[in-house]
């Protein structure tokens, strides 16, 4: 029985509109998610009533920005259990993030024939700054076999990690299969040979409780638009320490202590790593967000979307000529899956046309696509705002698409 959250729903505006003459069945979350109000109106307050920038001026309104902002990076600290805000560095996203450690932590330590050691599952963003890196570098990259299923076994992991690995990065959930990493088992493994274990939580942050200290992580990535938040903004923790070690990347104002002609000197984190004026709006909307899951219970949206997730599996295998991937349980949030002899891109159309929103294509996730011998997948995806009616409505639209190619 699929866990109920009573009126969610009814909280995110947008699922109120009828697309096609049908009420909305939003199945993309691994895309985007959708906004709660909450959210929206604090955006919008923060643009009517306090608007300034931020850590420049010492009017009111500058002061009342500087503030929220600074209030809803203590709220994301606590929310993955950070050591404090300093570690909390505010990004476009988790690709600018990832591409953040690739250039301000391995440009500087990285050497030639050094490792970097990853999965074919990964999503484009953890997988070409570390492609770069390595090229930079003179490193090598080094891949994690998969289980035929999709899973990462320990046992893998370790065959691929040597005394010269010095980056393991992984992602927590697949966002075409679904799975679950043992993301702490591996930073375990990372550690044991001196390596740094990076984290992409583009998918689990927003799905699952994130305790950055008991993954025992050193880099987590993350968005907040896939997690209730605005797009554009995102965030990048690392211990202080290695962010310390670290070189900014981007240089301009505020990131600085103090310039003359010749050089210049870095101001102390998080500031070290933000120059210029930043998403301000986007930061306090994702503070709000995380009030938004806070107030649900984190592991109550884990509950609800695996699930989720693990019914709709269960559903569609059943289905005659439906090719779903990953593996049945555990999983969370993401179900990708084929129907024999249509496209997937077709399978969106016809879902479209029902009010049906999911994803086709190959999710930034090419060599998965290679690995699983297919060219793209359909992928519907969950949220804490989906219900068992959004696999019934699902279901019924595979049978659809089947008959409309039928004829």
């Amino acid at each position: 029985m699929i866990t109920s959250l009573v009126d969610i729903a009814g909280d995110f505006p947008i699922l109120k509109r009828q697309v096609n003459g049908h009420r909305l069945t939003y199945l993309d979350s691994a895309a985007t998610s959708q906004k709660p109000s909450i959210v929206i109106d604090r955006v919008r307050e923060y643009y009517e009533t306090s608007n300034a920038n931020v850590l420049r001026s010492v009017h009111t309104l500058a002061e009342e920005s500087t503030v929220a902002m600074e209030e809803a990076r203590e709220k994301i600290a606590r929310f993955i259990h950070a050591n404090s805000s300093r570690e909390v560095i505010f990004t476009r996203g988790t690709t600018e993030s990832l591409n953040t450690v690739a250039r301000a932590w391995g440009d500087k330590f990285l050497e030639a024939g050094d490792e970097i050691v990853l999965s074919p599952m990964e999503h484009h963003s953890n997988l070409i700054p570390w492609q770069q890196l390595a090229k930079r570098t003179k490193a090598s990259l080094r891949y994690i076999d998969l289980n035929r299923d999709g899973t990462v076994s320990v046992d893998a992991v370790k065959q691929q990690i040597t005394g010269r690995t010095r980056i393991v990065t992984l992602s927590a959930v697949s966002n075409v299969l679904g799975t679950i990493n043992p993301i702490a088992a591996v930073a375990k493994l990372a550690h044991e040979v001196g390596a740094i274990m990076v984290v992409d939580g583009a998918q689990s942050v927003p799905h699952q409780p994130t305790d950055v200290q008991n993954w025992g992580i050193d880099f987590l990535a993350f968005s907040g638009h896939k997690m209730l938040g605005p797009t554009g903004i995102g965030i990048l923790w690392g211990k202080e320490a290695l962010l310390e070690a670290a070189d900014p990347v981007i240089f301009g104002g505020e990131m600085i202590a103090y310039v003359d002609r010749e050089d210049a000197t870095w101001a102390e984190l998080p500031a070290k790593f933000e120059g210029g004026t930043p998403h301000i709006a986007g930061a306090i909307g994702l503070g709000a967000a995380v009030d938004y899951l806070n107030s649900i219970g984190m592991s109550r949206v884990e509950e609800h979307s695996r699930e989720l997730a693990e019914e709709a599996y269960r559903r569609l295998a059943n289905i005659s000529g439906v090719t779903v991937y990953g593996p049945p349980y555990p999983r969370t949030s993401v179900v990708a899956f084929n129907l024999s002899g249509i496209h997937p891109h077709d399978v969106s159309q016809v879902f479209d046309a029902r009010g049906i929103a999911i994803r086709a294509g190959h999710h930034c996730a090419q060599p998965l696509m290679h690995w699983l011998d297919v060219g793209s997948t359909a992928r519907a995806s969950f949220y804490l705002y989906n219900s068992a009616q959004d696999i019934e409505t699902l279901v019924d639209a595979i049978e659809a698409t089947k008959r409309y190619f039928k004829r």
